[in-house]
């Protein structure tokens, strides 16, 4: 099994952790733009590091993440450059509330404007974890949810029982489901093992991290995505190696 990790603070201290790898690995790097993002990826020179996909972020003003609800100028300044990488979209309501009324009548378009770059790129979407089909409709509905069926992107379900409380049952449930119908298009994210962009989020127990990894195994996820590296420890990284 791959195991992945995101890192959302690409700094000198979060970028070290790259130290402690040696086994086959891929990195998600958040940016402002692609042209940062090349040269953050030129100065990675771990070689177990097989592939650096570039994953786009937005001010904060203008939603941060990428949704149907973020600002127009911002989406298109990001699908216009010349992104020669696989991309990371990551698909989360805005950090702005105040975009769901200045950005409403740009919903629709703003929508055709994501699913457009999605079909025409290598692309990646991470999104809400799994909680049946009636709640996968409402994030089809709202621009936050992409059947690789029909998109042919893979998704990243995001499964960070740190800041919910999962029946795990359910989740075994939701990730087999996954993986039959989409193969290895299917991927889950487990943590988190380091704060967020809120700086309060609580941080995964070792035990139920070893939980989690036992259950993408049980699964057959072919790739599971850690957020993020700069958490990466020697206990984490312990229960990491028995699974690469």
């Amino acid at each position: 099994m791959l195991i992945s990790f995101f890192e959302e603070f690409p700094n000198k201290e979060n970028l070290n952790k790259l130290k402690l790898i040696n086994f086959k690995t891929k990195l998600y790097l958040a940016t402002f733009n692609f042209k940062e993002f090349s040269k953050l990826k030129s100065k990675i020179k771990n070689k177990f590091v097989k592939e650096i996909i570039y994953w786009p972020i937005l001010k904060k003003n203008e939603g941060y993440w990428v949704s149907p609800f973020s600002d127009k100028k911002a989406l298109i300044k990001i699908f216009n450059e010349n992104i020669n990488s696989n991309v990371l979209i990551d698909c989360e309501f805005p950090k702005n509330k105040l975009l769901y009324i200045y950005q409403l009548f740009n919903f629709f378009g703003n929508k055709k404007l994501i699913k457009e770059f999605i079909i025409k790129n290598k692309v990646y979407t991470a999104e809400y974890y799994p909680e049946g089909t009636l709640k996968d409709s409402l994030l089809n509905f709202l621009g936050l949810n992409f059947d690789p069926n029909k998109y042919n992107n893979r998704i990243i379900k995001m499964l960070y029982h740190s800041m919910h409380n999962f029946n795990e049952n359910f989740i075994k449930k939701e990730i087999r489901y996954g993986v039959n119908k989409y193969k290895n298009k299917y991927l889950v994210a487990f943590g988190t093992i380091a704060r967020g962009i809120n700086r309060n989020e609580p941080l995964l127990t070792l035990e139920q991290f070893k939980k989690d990894l036992k259950i993408a195994k049980e699964c057959g996820v072919k790739e599971v995505i850690i957020y993020r590296l700069g958490g990466l420890n020697k206990n984490y990284l312990k229960v990491i190696k028995k699974y690469v």
